[in-house]
């Protein structure tokens, strides 16, 4: 019988997905990485219950395999410290089978790579172009080491997607969210993070998620104007956040201002047409950036992964890329838009419109809460 094969343009958590999900159904994979190797620097990710159930039809046991903190609760704060909503992990698990899990970036992708065949993963090779995407003939995809062929591309090259570009010329392409994104893991040497917790001021959000082995991933927001960069990240932070409620001054004392990150925040201005052309099908980022306010960036690529590798499992190519199209599409930018109106909320600056959106939080029932979440967390299937 002859194999399939298939070339992955990006090895971020999507493109990963995809490629273990099509070689577990005996693909052969190459997964093309423009970076050299293995980022040292990281952040944390938080696997919602649709997220987990997309690597369960994958395959793949994301909490075995990368390690996991299950928070107990996820509070929401103003920065004085004052309660504005909890939700307790046992009623989310009671409601969605299972809580969302906190796992570190680095380590979840480096699972993912540990369960492909030597060799699969290049690094240092950059996919510059797709052509021949066509049903007839294999796909060519140029990179930096050369040229490859396959049966079918996945473009999981990111929210800056090269592939997207070349394809999609006159897509509006990316949309500044308004705010600026700094993430870090604080490493095992200092008092415990016991619950993950958000805090929201005005324009300015700051998170805490306990992660395996006593680390934590911290994660702070401020709506700030595109491409700001302070000279000194330390010193930022602890103007913006330094005089909040504990834990978060102890933090940030403990933070390496090496290891932070910083990102402005984007989604994609306008949806894309389709996720699929001929035999190239775009994934994760790349099809569908969104803004992380629903912590869904990572989930829908792993949906997405799921997904295309169920349809092309023994199906016609440019068929299955098609119904996976029709399958993701709508999904996808429905939660992008969400996303992005979200943010907005959390992000008013004005003090009466941050007041009425905090007293408007509390007000809400927990279970109210939840129920929101239902089409979230309950979204995923895979298509008949």
């Amino acid at each position: 019988m002859t194999r399939h094969r298939a070339v992955v343009a990006g090895a971020g958590i999507g493109g990963l997905a995809a490629a273990v999900a099509l070689h577990r159904r005996g693909w052969d994979i190459t997964v093309c990485e423009r970076a050299t190797g293995p980022s040292a620097v990281g952040a944390g990710i938080v696997l919602a219950p649709n997220a987990l159930r997309a690597f369960d039809a994958i395959g793949f046991d994301a909490a075995r395999a990368a390690g996991h903190a299950t928070p107990a609760a996820m509070d929401l704060r103003r920065p004085g410290g004052r309660l504005l909503s909890r939700a307790d992990g046992a009623a989310l698990a009671a409601r969605y089978g299972r809580p969302p899990l906190a796992v570190h970036r680095t380590d979840l992708a480096a699972a993912l790579a540990d369960a492909l065949p030597e060799g699969a993963l290049r690094y240092g090779t950059a996919v510059t172009a797709v052509d021949g995407v066509g049903a007839d003939g294999p796909p060519v995809v140029h990179t930096s080491a050369g040229t490859l062929t396959a049966d079918v591309v996945i473009a999981a090259d990111g929210i800056h997607s090269p592939v997207r570009r070349q394809h999609f010329p006159a897509h509006p392409g990316l949309r500044y969210s308004g705010e600026t994104a700094w993430r870090t893991v604080l490493p095992a040497d200092g008092p415990p993070v016991r619950a993950a917790a958000e805090t929201w001021g005005r324009g300015e959000r700051f998170g805490v998620v306990p992660l395996a082995d006593g680390r934590v991933y911290l994660y702070a927001t401020a709506v700030v104007p595109e491409g700001y960069r302070p000279a000194d990240v330390r010193a930022e932070l602890l103007r913006r956040y330094g005089t909040w409620h504990d834990p978060i001054p102890a933090l940030l004392e403990r933070i390496d201002p090496a290891a932070v990150l910083q990102h402005d925040l984007y989604d994609l201005a306008a949806p894309l047409p389709r996720f699929h052309q001929g035999r190239l099908a775009w994934l994760g980022d790349a099809a569908h950036a969104m803004t992380p306010n629903l912590g869904q960036g990572g989930g829908q690529a792993v949906e997405d992964a799921a997904v295309l590798a169920h349809l092309l499992d023994g199906a016609d190519v440019p068929a299955a890329l098609a119904a996976y199209s029709a399958a993701r599409c709508a999904r996808t930018d429905a939660l992008r838009i969400r996303s992005r109106r979200a943010g907005r909320v959390a992000a008013l600056t004005h003090p009466l419109a941050a007041a009425a959106r905090d007293l408007a939080v509390r007000a809400t029932p927990a279970r109210a809460s939840r129920r929101m979440m239902d089409d979230l967390f309950c979204g995923f299937a895979l298509p008949d």
